[in-house]
């Protein structure tokens, strides 16, 4: 009964999620005036506190600040509901388009207007890459982390472990001196691990079940493999949906091309890029979390099932791929004012983000080349469009004088008559 009197509130957070645009800087700047301006559920202070410490943490920060201002006005119970408001928009409207694809495959419906989305996509990539450019490099050791992840990232692209070996890097890298941030005051007092254990039990306990329904062959094995996949995702990734995409698209289109598994004739979930890409530019156009992608991944790997296993597959990516977030976000919040007191967490932080933006140039030239390339290779005139596509979305977000729903839109209108 007690969270009756929190209705306005998760009012608000309804309709936050039905109008938040622009990813997670554009989530932040909505949160500062629905929720401290005009409803004054926390301060001005109290929120960039919350951003500082998501952004600490793997996962989705803004999906994880939000979920924090509910934990501050009602416990954990109402930064369930929070959590859940926020998230089920985006994730109901990307598990649609998981159905819709697959409805305009099996009719044979052109699906021309989505043509401009993938190379549109990445423009988003290379923006974003642009703009935290200006925010995380700025002196010697950021710039030689960002030169190394960017080579790294392109030419190990394939190989899974790549990206945590390079955020793990990154942050050790800038600690070799403490004359930035050097420790001051008392030492704080010793940090008690032991919730951690069931963040980190579900993603041993994930990882032992989907390498044994493979290699025994369950009945269950695709369902049990999206599970592993998005809490892997969930759990790994620094930097938000920009650095998720790299991971996915490794995971479902290029994992599945290489020899190794092809030799092996592994059981392996799949996407087309073409799919992928696709997704992945809608999710720009929709309001809310960029890790709703997880929804339409879910369901695209498994809609060979039939509709009921691809309906199960939305679901799975939706809730494994925001649980570790939220497992984070709760567990750890309890003792912030503790671990911030840690000089070693800000030194650290001032690494992994350079290697974030090393990742997604990688990744953005990747692409490039992925994509372009080949179609110029063979011939087609559509890797100079795409190029054009590419060039003109990352000008005007630059600009900034267009929303981004509204290039979604134009390139959606391009496809349709070209």
């Amino acid at each position: 009964m007690a969270l009756f009197r929190h209705t306005p509130f998760l009012r608000a957070v309804f309709w936050h999620s039905l109008t938040a645009f622009g990813g997670p800087q554009g989530h932040m700047g909505m949160m500062m005036k629905t929720f401290v301006h005009q409803r004054h559920d926390v301060t001005e202070e109290e929120l960039v506190e919350y951003n500082g410490f998501c952004q600490l943490l793997p996962g989705a920060s803004s999906t994880q600040t939000l979920t924090l201002i509910g934990y501050k006005r009602g416990g954990i119970a109402l930064a369930v509901l929070t959590l859940l408001i926020w998230i089920l928009p985006a994730c109901t409207i990307m598990g649609a388009v998981s159905f819709l694809l697959d409805y305009f495959d099996d009719m044979g419906v052109n699906t021309q207007l989505f043509k401009f989305i993938q190379p549109m996509a990445i423009g988003f990539i290379a923006y974003s890459t642009f703009r935290i450019f200006g925010i995380a490099i700025h002196n010697t050791i950021t710039r030689v982390i960002l030169i190394a992840a960017t080579i790294a990232t392109f030419l190990a692209f394939k190989t899974p472990w790549i990206f945590p070996a390079l955020i793990v890097a990154g942050g050790i890298a800038t600690n070799f001196s403490d004359r930035r941030i050097p420790q001051k005051g008392v030492p704080p007092k010793k940090i008690k691990w032991g919730n951690m254990l069931i963040f980190l039990a579900l993603f041993a306990i994930a990882g032992y079940l989907s390498e044994t329904a493979s290699s025994q062959k369950w009945a269950a094995q695709k369902p049990i493999n999206l599970f592993e996949n998005a809490y892997r995702f969930g759990s790994l990734v620094f930097g938000g949906g920009d650095v998720l995409m790299p991971l996915m698209y490794e995971q479902y289109v290029t994992r599945p091309e290489t020899k190794r598994v092809q030799e092996t004739k592994r059981a392996v979930l799949r996407l087309s890029r073409e799919d992928f890409l696709t997704g992945s530019g809608i999710v720009r156009a929709i309001p809310g979390p960029v890790f709703s992608i997880g929804s339409f991944a879910g369901g695209m790997v498994l809609r060979e099932e039939g509709p009921g296993m691809q309906l199960l597959g939305c679901i799975i990516g939706m809730v494994a791929i925001f649980l570790p977030s939220a497992l984070l976000v709760l567990f750890f919040f309890p003792v912030w004012h503790n671990l911030k007191k840690y000089a070693v967490i800000y030194r650290s932080l001032e690494g992994i983000n350079a290697a974030v933006v090393g990742i997604m140039a990688g990744a953005t030239c990747y692409l490039i080349k992925d994509t372009f390339l080949n179609s110029l290779v063979e011939g087609k005139m559509i890797g100079v469009w795409d190029l054009l596509i590419v060039a003109a979305t990352f000008l005007l977000l630059n600009s900034n004088r267009i929303p981004a729903p509204f290039i979604v839109l134009g390139c959606l209108l391009m496809g349709w008559l070209l």
